[in-house]
């Protein structure tokens, strides 16, 4: 028998650049140089999507990014982050810094072969994406297309009719359009839906409501589903919270839908703004876009209103687009926020032609305003039952209310619920009458803030309020939504 002889190689080899320079990725947290702040600093040998990465974990953990310096040309990546918690103050909480050190650091590097295995066993996976919580077997349903007064109420009645249980669901409108990703079940068994005639009907009929609109020219519509939903696009745990996956996919459904275009000029559109002068008037975004000839980078400037979640927009739109940043800075004084992108095509050019620097310019004003809800936001906590979405927001449609925003999940047999809606003719809601629902709702649990502006922080009450709506219009509301609510806690 001939006798076959392999080549040794040192188990220790794969590590030695690691015993030898350290760690391929170091994260520091600095909370001495700055009184009001932490600084953690990352520094890493480079790879495509890792200023992502970071920022996703930073954005997940609910933190507030006042400014930030970051250089990745070459082989070796460095980031400095200034950071608050959510109520403005230094981190303090050690479990908190741990965390960031372990999901930046240790985690990542344990990651890389996780994903490098699941990457052999599927192509199509996204390796930015961290690793999710599994919130139970569903199907996730992906809609697009252009929106208009009570969409989301014909959307959530539709999943009553096809017996469809939503677990969670979260949903953008800007510029007249509409993304939306809904995670259902059977209403009977409480399982996945995957037959795929079933399916099939769900999309048809889904399709149909969607299209339904007085303009089908400009009506660009998509419907699409994921079996089993339990490792892609879910959401993250606790009040107000959604997972980063979540809002980029969001984005790139708006993307998809060119919720970067003007709105559309019929009576769609007209329902969301009273004017074309108002809808100019919202725009607080200004984007330019030069160019570094010696370095062959285009230099992107983007001056906004200050929110939270303003640089994992910005990152997520460029990265989505398929542009490469080498290095950025962030800064922001509490109202307004400046932000400075080098970049590069993921080809190695730089932004040359005038049509493509407007639709750069394009995106990311969309991205940044489509985030920002003007109106008010109602957060309803109610027990869980089919069809409470679908009655919740025929109500608010009947009185006169536009849902723009909803973020929906599941805890248990408690349905949370945030509607960010606005009058249905795009005028200013009179807050007294919302907190007039609120009085006649209880016990049921409601809660009403005032977020019109909301990226824009606090800004002066306006001089002069718009006539208050007649009272027996605000006791219709408050009593039809609790007997609407309050049959589900008897059932």
């Amino acid at each position: 028998m001939q006798k076959v002889c392999w080549p040794y190689f040192d188990p220790d080899f794969d590590n030695l650049g690691e015993r030898i320079y350290g760690p391929p990725c170091r994260v520091y947290i600095d909370n001495d140089s700055i009184q009001d702040c932490t600084v953690v600093k990352v520094n890493s040998e480079n790879k495509q999507g890792l200023l992502l990465e970071v920022v996703q974990i930073l954005t997940d953990m609910n933190l507030i990014i006042t400014k930030s310096y970051i250089s990745s040309d070459g082989g070796w990546f460095m980031d400095v982050f200034h950071v608050k918690d959510e109520h403005g103050s230094k981190l303090t909480d050690k479990t908190v810094i741990n965390h960031i050190k372990h999901a930046i650091g240790t985690s990542r590097r344990e990651s890389d072969s996780v994903k490098a295995n699941e990457a052999n066993e599927n192509a199509k996976l996204n390796p930015l994406e961290p690793p999710l919580i599994d919130h139970g077997e569903h199907t996730a349903i992906e809609m697009t297309g252009t929106d208009r007064p009570g969409l989301f109420s014909e959307i959530f009645a539709a999943f009553a009719d096809l017996h469809c249980n939503v677990l969670e669901a979260h949903a953008w409108s800007h510029n007249a359009r509409l993304a939306c990703i809904a995670y259902v079940s059977d209403d009977s068994t409480h399982a996945p839906i995957d037959d795929p005639s079933r399916l099939a009907s769900i999309e048809d009929h889904l399709s149909t409501v969607i299209r339904a609109t007085a303009d089908p020219a400009a009506n660009s519509t998509h419907v699409g589903h994921k079996e089993n939903e339990t490792d892609k696009f879910l959401a993250g745990q606790g009040k107000g919270c959604m997972n980063s996956n979540v809002e980029r996919r969001l984005h790139q459904l708006m993307l998809s839908v060119r919720d970067f275009d003007e709105p559309f000029c019929g009576s769609t559109s007209l329902s969301l703004f009273s004017s074309k002068l108002e809808y100019c008037e919202r725009k607080t975004t200004s984007v330019s876009i030069g160019n570094c000839e010696d370095r062959g980078y285009s230099i992107v400037t983007v001056k906004s209103k200050d929110r939270r979640r303003l640089m994992f927009d910005t990152i997520c739109t460029l990265i989505d687009m398929q542009y490469v940043i080498f290095h950025a800075a962030l800064r922001s004084d509490g109202a307004d926020a400046f932000q400075e992108y080098f970049i590069r095509h993921i080809d190695g050019r730089a932004l040359n032609t005038e049509g493509e620097k407007e639709r750069v310019i394009k995106c990311l004003e969309a991205a940044i305003e489509r985030r920002v809800c003007e109106g008010v936001k109602l957060e309803l906590c109610a027990e869980n039952r089919v069809g409470l979405l679908s009655d919740i927001s025929r109500v608010l449609r009947e009185n006169g209310l536009t849902v723009v925003r909803a973020d929906v999940e599941t805890q248990g047999q408690k349905s949370l619920n945030a509607f960010y809606v606005r009058d249905i003719s795009g005028n200013k809601i009179d807050m007294e009458f919302v907190e007039s629902v609120k009085k006649e709702m209880r016990p049921i649990h409601l809660e009403v803030k005032n977020e019109d502006r909301v990226a824009a922080h606090e800004q002066p009450a306006l001089a002069a309020a718009p006539p208050p709506q007649p009272q027996a219009h605000r006791f219709s509301l408050g009593e039809i939504l609790r007997s609407q609510i309050g049959r589900l806690s008897h059932r």
